[in-house]
């Protein structure tokens, strides 16, 4: 069994910086990818950033230079440091992550809003 747990979402003006959070926890053989999807109100869900197990990283064109993803593998954790945010980053954010051995896994969901 493996879990993730979500954190750092929360309400932010224009301009502000917001960091999530994911942890993994469970019977984990290992992780491959981890990464952070969004879906707006209407919306498909769309890939945020992704990262790699050696450390690759992957950036929609619409969050590159504003928006890092980073990992702590000793504490099986991704985290998504956002900067310069816009209205139009309101989604909800979700963490998406490849076990090894285990399959993919989503977190539950964390919601951000920029108020203009």
């Amino acid at each position: 069994q493996v879990q993730l747990v979500e954190s750092g979402g929360g309400l932010v003006q224009a301009g502000g910086s917001l960091r999530l959070s994911c942890a993994a926890s469970g019977s984990i053989w290992g992780i491959n990818d981890m990464g952070w999807y969004r879906q707006a109100p209407g919306n498909q869900r769309e890939l945020v950033a992704r990262i790699t197990g050696v450390g690759s990283t992957d950036y929609a064109p619409f969050v590159k230079g504003r928006f890092t993803i980073s990992r702590d593998n000793a504490k099986n954790t991704v985290y998504l440091q956002m900067n310069s945010m816009k209205p139009e980053d309101t989604a909800v954010y979700y963490c998406n992550v490849k076990f090894y051995g285990v399959g993919t896994y989503w977190g539950q969901g964390t919601q951000v809003t920029v108020s203009s």
